[in-house]
């Protein structure tokens, strides 16, 4: 990983052609300068087809032989997917190119003529005058593993928003034509969901006695329902207050809702299944599931940010990635709090958050960490700042089971904390 911006900034040198890109869904426009931020031809388009890229490649080679150029580097933001179609276009051509932080573009842009003003033109300047001074980052070189892990964690994701989607809508249902059912069925499991798809009225469930129901019930595969629920069902139903107009049309709605749910939770747990076969392929998967309480989807979705961890030389860049990394604002003799950046992979960083919940119940370890961060030493943090600490000792672990190739020792994590033993003398 390229994290010097001495390293950055020498890897351009006189004989390099720079040129920035502005991304947008149709047309792209560009803009290319020298090491020095120059400009050697202004903002130009760049449609967003083959015939668009091959004369956007014909006239960077134009433009290297024009200005003596042997080598080229291509710069843009990638915001959003429209990025995407011209990185592959360029991979083909062995073009390399580097990825600028949007943040940095929208504070940079005063600087190129002091207007607050934006435009696509504007922006390519923007981007390619920053480059030759180290302001990009390198894209990670995805194996073929990476790529599919990436590709499919971000699907599952908006798998299980879409699901979580359907989900709410019939609570809304339950909520307008029997608000009574979730005070006997808790949740939306197998038991609900078969309850509402063949008797989802009120008047549905009141046809029947209470073995009727039980029988009813189990001929639709529901199991395990006990008597004291189907009595107590029954019940409600005989003094719900659901509302009772179109119930043909409201019959419907929740078959369909249902039908939705199903589908989505079966895809889910088809991808769910792949994904973590890939995973399994990586040599960084059967080390860091030996966590005690880390989940294997868990390990497929911290890999599908990162990639293999072996290939961080130091955990504080994996830090840096997640949005972790700690800073404060100082004046003087004036020091402000503490605070992580929040500059990073969003969904890492949910991803780390969300994990660290079932370690405090599994893993002694951690649990004892985070007891001495939020109530045994001298000076305690808050309980979402000590969960935090522990999103950075979790990634810390990994990148060290990953670089050393072990897995998960509990005694010896116990044994790395002394202070642990004598809190308050920490």
């Amino acid at each position: 990983m390229h994290d010097n911006r001495n390293q950055r900034i020498n890897q351009i040198s006189d004989t390099t052609l720079v040129v920035g890109i502005d991304i947008a869904k149709r047309n792209h426009y560009a803009c290319a300068v020298d090491e020095r931020g120059r400009e050697l031809k202004k903002s130009f388009v760049i449609r967003q087809s083959l015939q668009g890229f091959e004369t956007f490649y014909a006239t960077l080679m134009k433009l290297m032989e024009t200005h003596d150029k042997k080598e080229v580097i291509i710069g843009f933001e990638p915001t959003g997917h429209y990025w995407m179609n011209l990185a592959a276009f360029l991979t083909d051509q062995g073009i390399p190119f580097v990825l600028v932080n949007p943040l940095h573009v929208k504070q940079s842009k005063e600087l190129d003529d002091n207007l607050q003003s934006k435009n696509d033109l504007k922006d390519a300047r923007v981007i390619a005058k920053m480059m030759p001074q180290g302001y990009y980052s390198m894209p990670r070189e995805m194996t073929q593993i990476d790529s599919e892990l990436r590709r499919g964690t971000a699907y599952r994701a908006r798998l299980k928003e879409e699901s979580a989607s359907i989900q709410n809508r019939i609570r809304r249902w339950i909520d307008l034509y029997f608000p009574e059912f979730a005070s006997v069925i808790k949740g939306l499991g197998k038991q609900a969901q078969a309850i509402l798809k063949y008797a989802p009225l009120p008047e549905d469930l009141l046809i029947f006695s209470h073995e009727e129901l039980i029988d009813f019930l189990q001929t639709k595969g529901v199991r395990y329902l006990s008597k004291k629920k189907v009595e107590r069902l029954l019940q409600v139903a005989e003094y719900s207050i659901g509302l009772k107009d179109s119930p043909e049309m409201a019959r419907m709605e929740i078959r369909m809702l249902l039908d939705q749910l199903s589908m989505y939770e079966s895809q889910i747990q088809e991808i769910t299944e792949n994904l973590v076969t890939l995973a399994r392929e990586l040599p960084d998967f059967d080390y860091l599931t030996s966590i005690p309480g880390i989940s294997e989807t868990t390990v497929l979705e911290l890999l599908s940010e990162t990639g293999s961890l072996k290939r961080y030389k130091d955990p504080r860049q994996l830090f840096k990635l997640a949005g972790l990394t700690l800073v404060t604002n100082s004046s003087g003799e004036s020091k402000g709090r503490k605070r992580i950046s929040k500059r990073g992979r969003r969904r890492l960083r949910a991803l780390l958050y969300k994990a660290v919940f079932p370690l405090l119940h599994a893993n002694s370890a951690f649990r004892a960490l985070y007891e001495y961060y939020s109530n045994d030493r001298e000076k305690p943090v808050t309980k979402k700042e000590a969960l935090v600490i522990l999103c950075r000792k979790l990634l810390q672990i990994c990148h060290g089971l990953s670089h050393y190739g072990t897995t998960f020792d509990l005694e010896r994590m116990m044994r790395d904390m002394p202070f642990l033993a004598h809190p308050k003398a920490a």
